[in-house]
């Protein structure tokens, strides 16, 4: 489905989604043209009316809009703010890439400074064990999802790094703890269990990320 058709299709829905509470599908809307239909979804409320894109447990918003009101937990609007400044000792090359790539996929590039750190301290040569790859620490077929053709790629790794955080914290309606949990462990596995699962990596992982962030926020 071809991006200007979810936004035409998003704003026809618009006003309705000021109405009332009523959920939509886009195999409600038979000018859509899906090709696949189930594939993407346009929901809305008293607050937003959102199109989303589904791959696995994720999804991801190809449009939305909100209303100022909307409240994100636990960091607020701060998620989203993206003109901060990386206070993070990073490279400055590295720092540079983290602002571009947080200002286009909409998320604080604070937050995606304080990821970079945990997964490889900023090495874009960086394998885990598991086969997760670059700075960002990227699984192969989530990096295909993202379009990265070359996972040690620095650009590429970190824009798609950024892209999937922001994809995450779409799926998980803004709350950290939980976007970040499935940065580590997979949506799958905190739809598992309701919440940041039981692992103690992630939850190391968890807490890790949030202090880094939280000291870069207090930097400010």
């Amino acid at each position: 489905m071809k991006i200007r058709n979810v936004i035409a299709v998003t704003m026809l829905l618009a006003s309705a989604a000021r109405a009332d509470e009523r959920r939509f599908t886009a195999a409600d809307v038979p000018t859509a043209k899906l090709k696949k239909p189930g594939r993407v979804v346009i929901t809305n409320d008293s607050r937003s009316i959102t199109a989303w894109r589904f791959f696995g447990d994720i999804r991801e918003a190809l449009v939305s809009l909100r209303s100022t009101r909307v409240a994100f937990h636990p960091f607020g609007s701060v998620l989203f703010e993206t003109n901060a400044h990386v206070s993070a000792p990073l490279p400055p090359q590295l720092a540079a890439l983290i602002q571009d790539a947080a200002k286009e996929h909409g998320v604080d590039p604070r937050l995606v400074a304080a990821i970079a750190r945990r997964e490889s301290a900023g090495d874009a040569s960086a394998v885990s064990g598991k086969g997760a790859c670059g700075i960002m620490q990227l699984m192969p077929a989530t990096a295909r999802y993202l379009g990265v053709t070359d996972v040690f790629d620095a650009r590429q790794n970190v824009f798609g790094g950024a892209r999937y955080l922001r994809t995450l914290l779409d799926t998980f309606n803004g709350d950290l703890d939980l976007a970040l949990a499935a940065y580590n462990a997979g949506p799958g596995a905190v739809a598992k269990y309701g919440g940041v699962p039981p692992y103690r990596e992630t939850q190391a992982y968890v807490a890790a990320v949030k202090a880094n962030y939280q000291q870069q926020l207090a930097s400010r």
